[in-house]
Parts: structure tokens; sequence; C-alpha cells
């Protein structure tokens, strides 16, 4: 899943991304309203994170903008204002969720986690393609009982395919949802991804669920 998070302290914004980038998120950043809009104009996010003061344009002006655009993206809004009158102005703007800071990191990561889950598009918390199971909560990975330790990207681009099990997913969906805006389109990463996850998940298996379409994508699936 990949997110946008628009936040001007930098200090902040570094300990934001590294902590959601150590649990498979891919993030990209931006210090100021107008390269927030910027970044959601040019990229297909999952949800975004939003601060309220910002540089240039601030978040509730951001995210009028996003919902006048027609982007239907979760907004999470993060600010210092915890009044009711601030966090109705945040929910008036096109906000699906409102933190106030300091905030705990681990609320941070369920409150994204619960904006996800509200896309009628993503299955359960708990996804099964056969005998492999994978557990977004946990992150937890499993085939025929046995756990298979997976990196955090690893763990990303299985999880974006079992969302999608059963569909032909193509590299640049991938790269636009597993990767961040440093992701190379010409690079051979996604193809050496796909090949260390076939080698963890299928292995010695003889039903194989990871498939190539030369040329199209790649697809998870119990059918092949």
């Amino acid at each position: 899943m990949r997110i946008l998070l628009v936040e001007d302290d930098s200090r902040m914004a570094n300990v934001i991304a590294k902590g959601l980038r150590e649990n498979s998120y891919a993030v990209d950043v931006a210090q100021d309203g107008a390269a927030g809009l910027y970044q959601a104009a040019i990229n297909d996010y999952d949800v975004i994170v939003l601060d309220v003061l910002l540089p240039k344009r601030d978040g509730y002006e951001v995210c009028r903008e996003l919902r006048k655009r027609g982007l239907t993206t979760p907004i999470l809004m993060l600010t210092a204002r915890a009044s009711i009158d601030d966090r109705i102005t945040g929910f008036d703007a096109g906000a699906d969720d409102y933190l106030t800071k300091p905030f705990s990191f681990r609320e941070l990561l369920a409150r994204i986690h619960a904006l996800l889950r509200r896309d009628s598009q993503l299955r359960p918390d708990v996804l099964k393609i056969g005998d492999l199971v994978v557990d977004s909560i946990s992150h937890r990975v499993s085939r025929a009982d046995h756990e298979v330790q997976l990196t955090a990207k690893e763990y990303a681009l299985l999880e974006y395919l079992a969302r999608r099990a059963g569909q032909l997913v193509s590299r640049a969906e991938i790269a636009a949802h597993v990767w961040d805006d440093t992701f190379d389109p010409f690079s051979n990463t996604i193809e050496v991804y796909i090949n260390r996850l076939r080698k963890k998940i299928d292995g010695k298996h003889s039903l194989k669920l990871l498939h190539t379409r030369r040329g199209e994508g790649y697809m998870l699936d119990v059918r092949h």
C-alpha cells in the first residue's frame, strides 16, 4: 500500500515515514500543501496523511481541493488543534479521520489500517489463497501451516497481490502501490522480488500460486 504523507516538520515526517516503511508501506513525503496537491495529482495513493498547519496551502484547503477534484482516497488529518470546532472543520473539508498531536505511532497505524478496511474493494484482514494465509494485521504469512519469513517489501508485494487474487496485476500497478516515487521503472526490481516470493511461497509445493504472464503482469491464483 502506498501512502502520501504531507508534513512540514521534517523531523516528524522522517519518523513517521520510517515507521510506515518498516510496516511495509511505501511512503512519499511532501513538505507543504502545494507539493501535496501536486503529488496527489500525479500518483495513485491508498491513504493520504495530511497535517493541518502547512506552508503555502493549509491542510483544510488541500483537503477541500482534493475532494473538489473528485479524489476519493481516504484522508487522515494530523493536527495540534484539539477543539471540536477544528475537528468539525476537518470533517467538513472532506477528511475521513482526525488524529491529534501528540499521538502514538501504534494509534496512527491502527487509524490507517481502519481507513484501508473501509474501502469496499479490499478483502478481509486475513487473506486466503488455497493453503496460503496472509494476515494483514500481524503481517504473518503461512503456507500449508508453515510460517513463511518475508522482508517488509516482500510482504508488501505479496499482500498487494493477495488482495487482488485471481486478477492480473501489471508492473505499473505494482510500482504505483508497492514502491514510492524513487522507484526506477526501467529497473528489474519487481522481477527480482517476484522471484524471491516465488521461491518462498511456492518453493517445492506442487501447486504453484504465483504466476507470470510475460509482457502482461503477475497473478496470485490457485486455478493455474
